[in-house]
Parts: C-alpha cells; structure tokens; sequence
C-alpha cells in the first residue's frame, strides 16, 4: 500500500480579516467602540460601560467627558435586542447625573426611552427604561417632554408587571409628573386610580409609600376622590390604618383620607361605615405624632364643609381636639389649633371649646414656639368672633397678657390673630377697660408700624375697638400712636385704609386728639382720599366728617352745613364757599392779609383782649346741654359799655397812639378793643370835634401795624367782639328764660333781624345797601375778617349765622346751611304739638325754616312751597 498523504487546509480569503481579541483597560477606548458597525462589539462595549458606570457617579461624569452619551443615544433604537437592552441599561444608571440629564434634555432622547416601554419589549429594558424616566422626571421640563410624548399611558399599564422593579420605577414617575396639573387630569381619562391601588397590596413598603404619595397628590381633584370612592379605595386606606403592621405608611394614608374627608359623599360613607369613629379613635390613641399631625389636618381639611362639620360635631370630635392640644408635639399642637379654627364655624363646637379648649390654647400662647402661638392665636381668633361667652372665658384664663405679648410676636400671622382677639374682646366695656389698664396702646405700635397690610389693619381695628375713652385716647396720644395711623390713610390696601380710618373716627372724639391728628395732617389726607372714586368708602367719609366737627369753619366753607350738634364756639369764622381740595388758611393769616374785593370773612370771637384764643377751635369747658355761656362778669362789663355808649364808633374803635406808645402792642388787631371804646367815650366832652377827627385818622393810621407788628413774646389773638358780647349776654338774660323753644326761636329771629337792619320787605332787598356798610368795616378795619357783631346791615347768610351762634349760646338746637347766590338759612326741628303723644304717620317733630329777613320770627315748614321761595327766589 502507499503511504497516505496528509490534505492541506485551504487558506482564508484574502479580502476577510482574521478575528482579533483585544483586552481594553481604558474607558476612552471602549467609548471608541461604540461607533462600531459590530453588533457584537457594540453589546459587549455597552455592557462594559454598563459596569463602568454603575461604580459611582465619577464614573459617570467621566463618560459625560469621554463624549460617551450621544452614541449610546443611537443605540436605544439598534435593530440587535442585545444592543437594545445593553443601551438603555446604561441610561438608566447615568440618568440619575444632572449633568447627564440636561445633556439627555437636549439631545431630545425622551421618545427614544418612550418607545423601549413598548409590551414587545424585555422586562429588562422595561425596568430600566422606566428608571431613566423616574429620574429624568425629577425636573420640570422633563416631565413636560414626557407628558407631550405620551409617556403617561405606557408608564400606567407597567404598573400591572410583574416585576417589582418596573412596578417601583413607573409608580415613582407616576407620582414626579402628577405633580403638574395636566398630568393629573390625564391621569383620570386613563382610569389611573384601580392600577394604583393595586400598588397596596404590593409586599414591598416603597412601592405601597410612593403609591400612597400619588394618591395625596391626585385626590385633591373632586373627580379623582370620585373615582377612589367608587374603586372602594377608601376601605382599602381604613385596612392600612387598622393594620399595625403598616404603620410605617399611616402618616400618607391619614393624608390621602384627609383629602377623601372634603368629599360629601366619602364623609357619610365613612360615618356610615364605622370609619368615622376609628379615625377619631385612632388619632385620639396613636403615640405617634406625625400620625397625631396628619388626623388633625384630615379633620381640618374636612370641617371646611358646613356638613362635614355637623358630622363630626355629632362624633364629638372636639374631644379628640383637646387632647391632641395636650400633645408634646409642637405639630400636632398648631395641626389640633387649626383645627378647632375650622371646627368653630359650628355653633355647638363653640360653645364645647368655652369649658374645654380656650383655657389650653392660652396657654399655648405662651409657648416659645411662634407657630404656636400663632395658630392658637387664629383659633381663639375664630372661638371669640361674634360669641361675647367665649371672649369671657378667654380673658379669665389670663388671656389678655398673653394676647398683649403676643403682639411683640416674630409672626404676623400671631400678630394679627391676637390683635383679633382683643377686638373681639373689646366689644365688652367690662374687658375693654381690663384691656386698657394692661397698656395696650403702646402694646399696639409696633402692629401699626409693620409692613403687612393684614397686621396693620388688625391693628388698626384693634385701635378702634379700644379707643373709646378719653383715658385710652389719651395714652394712645402721649405714646405716639396717632402718627403711624395716620401714615396708613396712604396705603394702597382697601381694608387698611378703612379700618384706619374708622380708629380715626374713634380718636377725633375729643378735641386734643382731634387737634394732633389735624396736626398730623389726617385731614388733608382724608379729604385727598375722599375726592378719588376708587379709594374712598364709608370709613374716609365719616372720619373726615369728624374731623370737620372740631374744624367748623373749613366744615362750613367745605360742606355749606353745620348741624344742630356743630356748636358755634370762639374763633369759628365763615370764609364762604370754598371747592373740594382748597386750603383754608388760619384765621391768623386772614387776619394779616390786607382788605380785598373778596367777600367779608365773618368772625365769631365773644373773648376779650385779655383771655388768649387757642389756635385750634377748642370747645369751651362751660359747654353744657350745647351751650356755651360766657362768664357773667364779661358780659356785664360789655353791658355796662353799652348803656355808657349809645352806639359804637366803628372808627374810634382803635387804641389811641398814646395808648400804644405807654404799653407794647400784643401784635394782633385791637380795633375792637373795650377799653379802647371805653377810653374813647369817656374823652367825647373834653376834646375838640377837631381833635377828636385827627385821632380817629390816626387810630386808622395805626390799625393795620397793630394787626401785624407786635411783641413777638406775646401770642397772637383774635379780633375782639364787644357788640357780639352783648348780644350773648341780652340773649342769655331775656331768651333764656323763656320755656317754649317754639317761642325762642320766634323771639331770637327778631332779636337778630334787628340788630341787623330789621325786617326787608321782597320788593325793597335789592335797596338794601348792605355791600356799602360791609365795604367800609372792611376799609375801617383794614382787613377781610369782620367781626359779625359789628354788622348792622346783613342779608341771610349774615343773619343765619348770628342766628346760629347765638341759638347755639342758650341751647336752641339749630342747623345752618348755605345755599347759592348768598343765601344761608336755619333750620329747626319743633314738636307736632297737634301730635303729641299720638303713634301715627306723622313724626314727633317737624322741620322748620326760620325767617330772618321777611317776616322775622316766622316757622316756615321744611319741603313747603314757601320754604323753596324763602330759599331759593
């Protein structure tokens, strides 16, 4: 045989190349290999970066560096499965990078990952693909990304997988993208709720949790708390608070319930149910604060609907309230205060918490925790509104010094809840003055200084409430409380303006305090106020009308009305009509000005050169029942000067030159002085006619330097009155008397029309030369301001306002009100004596017109064809 020959092995291809093995120990180089066209190649380099990456975070910024992320993005859609899964593995782990998350964000991958949820696909990649999505979601604009390209609905059916993991990743997705409304009204027209149930039932306590936190989330809508009703998910929240076991996830279940409590419909189910009186029970004998925390705010959230509140009145929930106030959790402290805030919409609660309730929320006033007081400061808040009962209580148990320091509080909130409090309070004289005596006032400037609209108009009310003594005003005054409220008239809140404005309605109720704030300038503000449509109210309206009361001249110039309580005292001057923003000037400045074509300016001044004139228009102290009586010695003295005197001398009025040189003039006009007048008359017989002309022209001469030079030690006063001192004292003597107010008014009508030229016929007023003799006091006086004593001739807005003076003097009440082309009238109220007694249609009393031009002393009836005539022809 021959021997064997061995068959040679045929060469490979010399177009293919031989395999080659390569042991890489560098991530750069592997990050290489993932642009190659191997499919081989590019699994097993995915599964190393897979490795690499799942090391620590520096491994991941470090293939964020290599420039690994944008061909990996490639590969999420690579024919090969392998590939697949191996890609989207490695985004899993790197997306939890945020470096590695803005880069996704603009490499717009989302749809890419999207798709990997596919059913077709590996549980695996499911598993990761919902990981990179459960971490990318953690950012606003990737959860948009993954709502717009309806990444919801996919991520819903994986919650029924089998896999934990994938179950764990998509509810914890679920739960970042409900966080924005959208998704959450998405969420319901994909029937969400059942598949999230389901998640309850899970062995696994973060995916139970993180199910839990979803339903928080989504049952605040109305609709999704429907849906979890229907789904009997309530029974299912019930099951996990009765469980011990789980009391791990009570603290999300009680959340989830508290929301499910504001619907109508789950309370009764619940009630009806038993649930009820677990829950109750429950948060009354957990250890636990948290879950103590989260019953509270259930109940809260609950009791905000009137029904739900008769529920849990009727399962004694204050109860369960009181004790949980007792907590040492400083949590379920303010979570069982607010709910008593809430629950005290109920009237039967209220009156529970008088005995049981407010004696611990004091004293949880005086904790050093300011949530706390602040919240049991709003629930003593709402406990006193409106129940005088409560506010009793609250005081009794040493509340006021509480609520007092807790004015001082770091919290607005305790701020203005205790300055509630003590409002409510204040309604009672018995605890405003207990209020008062503990210093309030000064308590309350730091509120009226702060920055917070809702502080400083609680504060502001509170003033209002506890300013209604003189003692208070008085302390609020001295302590400096008036500046910083009338610095809140220029607030752009509506409720600050009023309530700041009410106080200073309180406040002007004496006149020092009306003074200061006129000093403070409130009425200049108040009016500025009152001419804008939008800022004005009620409030401005009747604090500027206040402050008018102690201004009566700006009063009358301003409205054209003085009131039957507006008593006409010393200094009140009638400039006329002046519009809406003008500025009065003083009656000093008047006083100084040189006379003018404009209308006289009627003074009213019944004091003497000797007694000084405050600067403001004070009230007199003699004031009584309306009337202010000038001391009787005065007004002798002025009778006395005219029975020596059988007229005034209108230009001998004046102080002689000698007069002036032997004593230092007091720098204000004396032309109208007594003495003068007196020294005058007793001169007549011993001086020449000659003589006595060249001294009146002197004293003319003189006149205006005496208005304006003077001592500048001495104050400024008033031109005197000596024909208006009579005219009191007259009126006094005869008038006063006389016990018929109809029969007064009768005889003060013709007493005043005939000092000022007696009766003027209609036909013959317009040869009435009342501008002549007006216009020569104005020249003899130098100046515009014309005592009203010293007019002999004057028409109706002259005799109207004598009138009123003087009925204001003894005691009639009557108003002065001005009308157009130089008319002005009185008005009386008189008893329907044809009525008295009788309960009909007709009132007690009736309006009077008085006339004190054509027929002084006649009653003209108010709304009558001859009162329109009288006022307006």
């Amino acid at each position: 045989m021959g021997k064997k020959i061995k068959k040679e092995s045929e060469p490979p291809p010399k177009d293919v190349f031989d395999p080659l093995t390569i042991e890489s120990k560098k991530a750069a180089t592997v990050v290489l290999m993932l642009n190659s066209p191997e499919e081989e190649i590019l699994a097993k380099a995915c599964e190393a970066i897979y490795r690499f990456a799942l090391k620590g975070e520096e491994n991941k910024a470090t293939l964020l560096e290599l420039g690994a992320v944008e061909p990996l993005t490639k590969l999420l859609n690579h024919e090969d499965k392998i590939v697949r899964r191996n890609a989207t593995m490695i985004f899993g782990i790197l997306a939890s990078n945020n470096d590695v998350k803005k880069l996704l964000r603009e490499l717009d991958v989302m749809n890419s990952v999207i798709a990997r949820l596919a059913a077709e696909e590996e549980v695996v990649i499911h598993e990761f693909a919902s990981l990179c999505l459960a971490n990318m979601s953690a950012e606003y604009t990737s959860k948009v990304q993954i709502f717009e390209q309806g990444g919801l609905e996919p991520l819903i059916r994986l919650l029924s997988s089998p896999d934990p993991d994938v179950k764990k990743n998509s509810i914890q997705c679920i739960y970042n993208l409900v966080q924005d409304f959208q998704c959450q009204a998405t969420l319901q027209e994909l029937n969400a709720i059942p598949p999230v149930l389901d998640l309850l039932k899970s062995e696994y306590p973060i995916i139970q949790l993180l199910a839990l936190k979803t339903l928080d989330v989504i049952t605040n809508d109305k609709e999704c708390r429907a849906m979890l009703r229907h789904s009997q998910g309530v029974d299912h929240l019930i099951k996990i608070l009765e469980t011990k076991e789980l009391s791990d996830l009570h603290i999300e279940a009680l959340s989830v319930l508290a929301n499910c409590l504001e619907d109508m419909d789950t309370m009764v189910m619940i009630q009806q149910t038993g649930g009820l009186k677990k829950l109750l029970s429950f948060a009354e004998n957990s250890t636990i604060p948290d879950i103590q925390k989260n019953a509270a705010r259930a109940i809260t959230k609950a009791a905000y609907d009137p029904e739900n509140r008769k529920l849990f009145h009727e399962q004694e929930v204050e109860k369960c309230l009181v004790t949980l106030l007792g907590s040492e959790n400083d949590g379920t402290k303010i979570a069982a205060s607010q709910a008593i805030s809430a629950m005290c919409e109920n009237s039967g609660s209220k009156e529970f918490f008088n005995n049981q309730g407010i004696p611990q929320l004091i004293q949880l006033l005086k904790s050093d925790n300011e949530e706390v007081r602040e919240a049991s400061a709003f629930a003593l808040a709402n406990l006193t509104t409106c129940n005088p009962a409560n506010a009793n209580a609250a005081a009794e148990g040493d509340g006021i010094d509480a609520l007092i320091n807790a004015l001082s509080s770091k919290r607005d909130g305790a701020i203005a809840n205790a300055a509630t409090v003590l409002t409510n309070m204040a309604m009672q004289e018995s605890l405003r003055l207990s209020i008062q005596s503990h210093d309030v006032m000064h308590a309350l400037l730091s509120p009226l200084h702060s920055a917070n609209t809702v502080v400083q108009s609680k504060a502001a009310l509170t003033v209002a409430a506890t300013a209604c003594d003189v003692e208070a005003r008085t302390e609020l005054r001295n302590s400096g409380g008036l500046e910083p409220l009338v610095e809140l008239l220029h607030s752009k809140n509506d409720e600050v303006r009023r309530h700041a404005s009410w106080a200073i309605t309180v406040c002007a109720s004496d006149e020092p305090t009306a003074a200061e704030l006129c000093r403070l300038g409130a009425l200049d503000i108040l009016e500025e106020i009152n001419l804008s449509v939008s800022r004005k109210n009620k409030f401005s309206e009747a604090a500027h009308n206040k402050l008018l009361n102690h201004h009566l001249s700006l009063k009358y110039s301003q409205t054209g009305y003085l009131s039957s309580s507006n008593i006409i005292t010393d200094g009140v001057y009638d400039y006329g009509r002046i519009n809406p923003g003008t500025k009065l000037l003083p009656l000093k400045d008047l006083c100084l000005q040189e006379p003018s074509d404009q209308r006289a300016i009627l003074l009213v001044n019944s004091k003497s050169d000797a007694s000084p004139t405050p600067s403001t228009e004070d009230k007199s102290s003699d004031v009584g029942y309306g009337r202010s009586i000038s001391s009787s010695s005065s007004l002798r003295r002025a009778s006395k000067e005219k029975t020596k005197e059988n007229s005034y001398h209108f230009s001998a009025g004046f102080g002689s030159p000698t007069e002036e040189k032997s004593e230092p003039t007091s720098g204000r006009n004396t032309a109208l002085s007594k003495s003068a007048t007196k020294e005058k008359g007793s001169r007549k017989g011993r001086v020449k006619k000659e003589e006595e002309k060249v001294k009146e022209e002197e004293e003319v001469a003189v006149a205006p330097k005496l208005t304006g030079e003077g001592s500048p030690d001495k104050e400024w006063l008033p031109p005197s009155d000596p024909d208006f001192c009579v005219y009191v004292y007259e009126v006094t003597r005869s008038i006063l008397p006389i016990t018929s107010i109809k029969e007064q008014v009768e005889v003060l009508a013709k007493y005043v029309a005939e000092k000022m030229g007696g009766k003027i016929p209609k036909e013959k007023l317009h040869d009435f030369s009342w501008e002549l003799h007006i216009s020569e006091l104005k020249f003899q006086l130098k100046s515009n301001v014309v005592p009203i004593g010293l007019i002999k001739k004057g028409i109706f807005y002259h005799r109207a306002l004598l009138f009123k003076a003087l009925a204001d003097r003894i005691g009639i009440g009557c108003s002065l009100v001005r009308g157009e082309y130089g008319r002005a009238w009185n008005e009386v109220k008189l008893m329907n004596e044809s009525r008295k007694g009788v309960i009909g249609a007709l009132p007690p009393q009736e309006t009077y017109i008085v006339d004190l031009m054509f027929h002084p002393g006649a009653l003209i009836k108010l709304r009558s064809r001859e009162a329109d005539l009288y006022r307006f022809l």
